[in-house]
Order: C-alpha cells, then structure tokens, then sequence
C-alpha cells in the first residue's frame, strides 16, 4: 500500500505516474534541508482568500504552535483554529515549481478528526493557466498512498516530486483541471497520521477542495473527482461514501480507486508473511492515533516488543520504518489476531470498504495491475462484486502482468480519459474500452 509518486513523460504514451509502489524504493524524506524548507517562506505565510474565512484566518494566524521539528514556519498551526469548519483556508503561500503549466501554493486549511473535533491539515493546490471557464476550473483531488505517518513525510514539502510531480500536474492542467491534493492529517502537521482511517482521509481529502475555493486566484469550481491509489484507493472509496453527506456543497462526478485495500481480513493474512508486515504495525499506531488508546487498545494485538516499536512512526517514511520495524519477525511484534479481538475487529470492519451498504450515485472506477504484489487482485474483485450486489455504478480495469506500481503509467491516460466523460456529463457505466494494454480484464456494473 506504499507510494511513490514518480513522473515518467514519453511521447505518446503515458504522460506521468502515480505510483503507490514498495517503500523499498522510496527514500525516507528528509526532516530538514530538503528543497522545499528552501523554498518555503521563512515566516508564516499569507493568508489567502477573499471571503469571510480568510478573514476568520487572520485572526487566527497571531498565535500559533511551533512546527514540527525540521519543518519551515508555514506549518505552525494556530493555537486556535479559525470558525468556518471544514474547508476553512486557515494560509496559503505561492510555491515556484519549474516547467509547471500553472501556478502552485502551499495552503494549510481546516478538516476533522473522526470524532468531528476541528483539526488543520496541509496541502497542495494547482492552477491551470489561461482564464477559468464560467463556474471555475474542474478540479482533480488526489489521495495520496502510503509514504509514511509523520510530519516530515508531507506530500507538500517536495511540491515538484512525489504527488506533485510535474508531468503529472502538466497531464491534468493542460485539460483545464485543478489540482489539490492533501497531505492528510499527521502529516505537515503532528502527528501520527490515522493510516487507514477512512472516513480521516476521506474528509481531508475533501475539504482540501473546499479551501481551495477560498483561495484568491485559484478560481476552483465546485465541481470535482477524487482519484487515489493504494492506501489512497481506499480513502477514494470513502470519499465515494461519504461526499453527498459531508459536503452537499460540492459536485462529486467521479472516483477512481486504484489498487484498494479492502477485505481487511484476507489482506491480514496476505501482508503477515510479505515484505510489508510493516503496514500491521502502521495501522495498530493510526488507529491508536485515530481513536485512542481505549477504543484501540494496541496491547491486545501487539507483544510488548510490538508496542515499544510505536514511537517509531513518527521517527520517519516509508524506507526508514520498512528497515527498522521489518528487522523484526511478525512473531516478535503481533501477538493475536486482530481480528480475534471485538474491538479491533470493530474497528477494521468500519474502515473496510466491504463493509459500504450502500450504493453511491457517483460512478466508480477500480483500475488495477493483474500482478499486483501488495493488494491481491482477488480481494478487489470481491470488493467489485460486493459494491456491484448493493446497486454501485461500478467498472473494473484489470491490466495483466502489470504490479501494483507498475500499473499507474499504463492506466493513466485510460482513466484520463474516464474522468473527462465525468466531468463532460457523459453516460455510465462509459462506454469507452481502456487501450493501455491488450487485453485488459473489465468488470461493468450495471452490465
């Protein structure tokens, strides 16, 4: 369920990646130094925005906590956090990113924890180029894979890398779409990160969309999709869920969840014997994180070895915790079934996408590689026929031979073009047959 956001460009084929790929290969980010501590203000930023939440920021913005060790000034929070709720634009700061079509900011806004306390949350938001259409320009929100729970691991701090990559953001600003894409709660800000609660995720992955509407010069159209992929699928499934809901006053026309955890059960016993044991050990501190530490009692699942490994999470990213929690056998770290306990199987079964009852209205796209080493394609094809069986509007993209990272380059320009027939009002399921392969494996619900 990790990611890497990586850039590949080749003419006529994929313009970029959005990879959720092995940690292995994604470096730790660093806490300091990094390029984008260089190129951040070195004071607290602009608040940005014309509307009255802009005005609710400023005031906030006179006292603030300190930001978190290695990271610059803009990503002190306010000690009170501005009124307005979820999507309040609390500050923004332009970002310079070289050879992006468009303009970049940094922008710190408001969001919730799962128990609807009001929480600040960092991201990203890019504009296109060119004046906006009547009613602003379509936006593209992002949920980002797995790179790690702690503060220095925000997708925001390498704004031209990762997420951000630039020929990613070139691929969809140069259809006229904006792009926000939300570090997650945890991230940018103190953490740990509640990795894998989807309903967290989900709502930031939101009201970054929200902020965006508020900020000046960004001209965001109320209109929007939610694409992820791995963890990221997941929180694209909750946003699916929760959107019509949570913010009425926005147009959802579209999701793509890519590669999504979900089948939390069969997942467990796929991860304990892999190279990514190490996400176990992720969710038992995010869901501590999330809900506390009675609602999550860690010690009823974890040994003491395991628990003591905890504090590790918001020590560094992906490479740092696969190399320090995987030196440990699953024996040494787990010692029951989380599901064998009630409230952690309480708790993994309301963040499982299998658990959705209900259909949405927004249509739904599941695009995946046929060799998927982190995320069993047969769990996503139970999670497909679950959804199909309660009324989802739903098609399945299944390219063989393609891994769990692997798969974004090809099915990028497919899902592209999906995303264009959402925000174009076209009929679903969309008629269209994805070309990134041959003979690529659909699903359609309805048939």
């Amino acid at each position: 369920m990790t990611r890497r956001l990586a850039a590949g460009v080749a003419a006529g084929t994929a313009l970029a990646i959005l990879a959720a790929c092995s940690s292995s290969v994604h470096p730790s980010r660093p806490p300091s130094g990094s390029a984008a501590a260089a190129t951040a203000p070195s004071t607290a930023a602009t608040t940005a925005g014309a509307a009255s939440p802009a005005s609710a920021a400023n005031a906030a913005t006179a006292a603030t906590l300190p930001p978190p060790a290695g990271l610059p000034a803009f990503y002190a929070v306010p000690v009170a956090l501005p009124a307005g709720g979820p999507g309040t634009l609390i500050r923004s700061a332009p970002v310079a990113v070289a050879g992006l079509h468009g303009t970049a900011f940094r922008v710190m806004y408001v969001s919730e924890t799962i128990d609807h306390r009001p929480v600040a949350v960092t991201g990203d938001v890019a504009v296109p180029d060119g004046p906006p259409p009547a009613g602003g320009f379509p936006v593209v929100t992002l949920a980002h894979g797995t790179d790690g729970m702690a503060p220095q691991c925000a997708e925001s701090l390498t704004p031209s890398s990762g997420q951000l990559a630039v020929p990613l953001l070139n691929a969809l600003l140069d259809r006229g779409w904006e792009l926000t894409a939300s570090d997650y709660q945890g991230e940018g800000t103190p953490g740990p990160l509640p990795y894998l609660v989807g309903a967290v995720a989900a709502q930031d992955t939101i009201d970054i969309v929200r902020a965006a509407g508020h900020l000046a010069g960004a001209h965001a159209s109320r209109t929007y999709a939610v694409w992820g992929h791995s963890e990221g699928g997941q929180t694209a499934l909750f946003a699916l869920h929760l959107a019509t809901a949570y913010a009425p006053g926005l147009h959802l026309v579209g999701v793509v969840a890519g590669a999504a955890p979900s089948q939390f059960g069969l997942l467990y016993q796929f991860l304990r014997a892999s190279p990514f044991r190490y996400y176990l050990l992720m969710v038992a501190g995010g869901y501590q994180a999330a809900y506390g530490p009675q609602a999550a009692p860690v010690d009823e699942i974890l040994t003491p070895l395991g628990v003591s490994l905890l504090p590790e999470l918001t020590k560094g990213c992906d490479a740092y915790l696969q190399r320090t929690l995987d030196a440990y056998s699953f024996d040494q770290a787990v010692r029951a079934d989380p599901f064998t306990v009630p409230a952690w199987r309480q708790l993994l079964s309301a963040n499982d996408p299998a658990s959705f009852a209900t259909a949405s209205p927004v249509p739904l796209l599941m695009p995946q590689g046929g060799s998927d080493e982190q995320i069993p394609t047969a769990s996503t094809q139970l999670l497909a026929q679950h959804l199909c069986g309660v009324g989802q509007d739903l098609e399945r993209w299944i390219y063989p031979g393609q891994s769990h990272a692997g798969v974004i380059a090809v099915y990028l320009p497919d899902m592209v073009r999906w995303l264009a027939d959402r925000f174009a009002g076209r009929p679903n399921p969309d008629p269209m047959t994805p070309a990134g392969e041959a003979a690529v494996q659909t699903t359609t619900c309805p048939a």
